[in-house]
C-alpha cells in the first residue's frame, strides 16, 4: 500500500487513477456478433436455442394440436453465472490493484477468466439427457459439444 500525504499530491493520484480506470468500461462475454456455423447459422442462436430450450417444427395453424417435439432448456450460461458471479467483483477489485488501475488490461483478463469459465460450463453440462435420436445422429450423448463450434465460438470483447 503507498501513502500519499499532502492535498495536492492525493488529488493527483485520484487524478491519474481515474484516467486509467476509463480507459475502457464494459467487457462483453459470450458468443459475439459474427460467430457462425459452416452454415451461417449464429452460434449466438443456437446457444439460446441450448440455453432456453425450443421446439421443432412449424407451428401449428389456429385451432390445430401442437405436435412440435420439445427441446428442453439447457442452462449452462445462467447456472454458470449463478456460481461463478459472486467471486468476480472481489476479483476485478484485486485486478485492478494489481495492474495499478489499468481498466483495459484488467477487463480484458477478467474476459478470458470468465470466457474459460463458461467453456468449462458447457463441457461439463451434464443435466438433461439426450433424445435417443440425437444420441443416435450424434453418435455420442454429449449434451452441447457437436462440432465444437460453439464452445469455439465464446469469447470477448473489451469496451471503451
Amino acid at each position: 500500500m503507498v501513502q500519499i500525504t499532502g492535498g495536492d499530491k492525493l488529488e493527483k493520484a485520484l487524478a491519474d487513477i481515474a484516467q486509467k480506470i476509463s480507459k475502457a468500461s464494459e467487457v462483453d462475454i459470450g458468443f459475439l456478433s459474427g460467430a457462425t456455423y459452416p452454415d451461417g447459422t449464429s452460434v449466438a442462436f443456437v446457444a439460446a436455442m441450448n440455453e432456453f430450450g425450443h421446439r421443432i417444427g412449424s407451428a401449428p395453424e389456429e385451432g390445430e394440436e401442437d405436435t412440435r417435439e420439445s427441446v428442453p432448456p439447457r442452462p449452462f450460461f445462467r447456472d454458470m453465472i449463478a456460481e461463478k458471479s459472486g467471486e468476480w467483483p472481489k476479483a476485478v477489485g484485486n485486478l485492478l490493484v494489481e495492474n495499478d488501475y489499468d481498466a483495459e488490461k484488467t477487463l480484458g483478463q477478467t474476459g478470458e477468466a470468465i470466457k474459460g469459465q463458461l467453456q468449462e460450463s458447457i463441457v461439463k453440462f451434464d443435466s438433461v439427457p439426450l433424445a435417443p435420436s440425437t444420441v443416435a445422429a450424434k453418435g455420442n450423448d454429449k449434451q452441447l459439444v457437436d462440432s465444437g463450434t460453439m464452445l469455439n465460438s465464446v469469447g470477448y470483447e473489451v469496451k471503451e
